[in-house]
């Protein structure tokens, strides 16, 4: 089967030519691709807000481990040391 090729003069290249039927098709199917990734708009907010939460839920598990006694009795004591290295 043989593809007519259109030459355009100052476009460039030749490009392969697409009856009209095909190309109204192809429109058509991404038209209704489109539209249907727009029903899923409200899941990036979600996924955004589940990610916030786990972030913060991972900080208030960090800021009690740096706020704990052992290791602040750990870094006052490294903190010491470095200053009286002098």
């Amino acid at each position: 089967m043989t593809v007519p090729v259109v030459i355009a003069a100052d476009r460039g290249p030749a490009c392969p030519a697409l009856p009209l039927r095909k190309v109204g098709k192809w429109l058509s199917a991404r038209l209704r691709r489109l539209r249907g990734a727009q029903s899923d708009a409200g899941m990036t907010t979600a996924e955004y807000a589940v990610g916030t939460v786990a972030a913060c839920a991972i900080a208030a598990a960090l800021y009690k481990v740096v706020t704990s006694s052992t290791v602040t009795d750990a870094f006052n004591e490294l903190l010491t040391r470095a200053l009286h290295v002098v």
